[in-house]
């Protein structure tokens, strides 16, 4: 019997499965986020649904991130605040590269110096 670990590795050679896995990686991100400040806040999905004002199910179903629906920014806000967070929400261009920062700002700074 294959573990998890071995699965994943067998599943990942496939380009579709990479592919597929690659896309979602940021939405398993910020699932994995919520799911550690609800662990970290010491409190279960009925306390949140509670606070919120919402049903345990309904917490479930946001916390499995089925891809049956999507929540709205006003539910993940309140969904933090219960845990006693902020929402950040930003863009984030992936065409600039860390690199291409660097040569530019050090640019600009030279001719700061220079002028």
């Amino acid at each position: 019997m294959l573990t998890h670990e071995e699965l994943k590795a067998r599943a990942l050679d496939r380009a579709d499965v990479k592919t597929e896995y690659a896309r979602l990686d940021e939405e398993f991100a910020l699932l994995d986020e919520f799911l550690k400040a609800r662990t970290a806040a010491g409190i279960t999905q009925a306390e949140v649904a509670e606070r919120i004002g919402t049903t345990q199910s309904a917490v479930a179903r946001l916390e499995s991130w089925s891809g049956k629906h999507s929540p709205s920014l006003a539910t993940l806000q309140k969904y933090a605040h219960a845990l006693g967070c902020r929402l950040e929400l930003r863009l984030v261009n992936e065409a600039i590269k860390t690199s291409d920062l660097t040569k530019h700002s050090t640019g600009r700074a030279k001719k700061s110096r220079a002028g």
